[in-house]
Formats: C-alpha cells, structure tokens, sequence
C-alpha cells in the first residue's frame, strides 16, 4: 500500500479525516483534493493547473490522494494501489455536513484552501440527497473493476469498519 485513492459516496463519508488519520498512521503524505481545487474565497482553479497538480503527486513514490473528482481521477487511476471507498449511510454524511458547518462557522477547514470558510447551501444539500444513490452504484461498479484491474479496494460501510482498519496500523 504505497499509492491510496480516498474516494466516497457523498460529502460526509468522512474521506478527509481518514485520510489525515491514515497518512499520520503510515507516514505517508496526505494530498487534499480540495486543496488543489479551490482556491482562496472558493474560486476554482484552472482545470490545467488541477490536472497538473495531480500529476506532480502521482509521480512520486507513496501518497494518498483524497476526494472524488471525477472529472480527473483517469490521472490517479493508473498509479494507485490501493482504493480505500467510505460508504456511510445518507444520514450519517448529511448529519456530518451539517455539523462540519456550525463546527467551523466562519472558519477554513485544513483539508481546503486558505480563505475558503466554511459554507452550506440548499444547492449542496439537495446535491447530496438526490445524488447519493446514483453515486453508491457508480461507485460499486468502480470497485468491481479496481478489484479486476488487481488494485487492493477496501469498502468500508461503518464507523466500526473505518477504525478497524486504522487499528491495523496502530
């Protein structure tokens, strides 16, 4: 377990505190995606400059990239290992959205760019309701084919099964 893709279900699941958690258990360097992405005031950056960025981490030895992102995980892809995928149930990832948010009202979290404080909309939580089931079962089928492409994958459905795994490395 050298090069970790964190993926999940939905905002919530829990993707960057296991991944900090994990890279601090292993010694490996944790890379936010959400760093990369969003600049300060929530500004995207440039999708050649995301794609680059990403590229630059693939190259090296071990890591532990963190966050869906779709639309450039064919750069990750190639390189990873291992897939760590956290499926928490709906509530759980609403319950914990919601709390990230009064947790860190007015602040920046440290998996996200400096000067992006923390924000929720009806937008974003109505992305996640209406979009976690089509998701779950993209993700599964992505699973499947890691597994194939010989990629160890870890699906983690419970708290419990996420600390078991981290207890490994304890």
């Amino acid at each position: 377990m050298n090069r970790i893709m964190v993926i999940g279900v939905s905002a919530g699941a829990g993707k960057s505190t296991f991944a900090r958690r994990l890279g601090e258990l292993t010694g490996i360097e944790v890379t936010h995606l959400d760093r990369l992405f969003w600049k300060p005031n929530w500004v995207e950056a440039p999708s050649e400059e995301f794609s680059v960025a990403q590229q630059q981490v693939v190259q090296q030895e071990r890591w532990i990239m963190e966050g869906n992102y779709t639309g450039t995980v064919h750069i990750r892809e190639p390189h990873a290992d291992t897939v760590i995928y956290l499926e928490l149930p709906l509530r759980v990832c609403l319950y914990r959205v919601l709390k990230r948010r009064v947790q860190y009202h007015g602040k920046t979290r440290q998996d996200i760019a400096d000067g992006c404080k923390e924000k929720i909309d009806k937008a974003f939580l109505k992305f996640i309701v209406t979009t976690y089931g089509a998701r779950k079962k993209a993700m599964m089928e992505r699973m499947r084919r890691y597994a194939e492409e010989g990629k160890t994958v870890h699906y983690l459905k419970t708290q419990g099964e996420i600390q078991g795994f981290l207890d490994t490395y304890i």
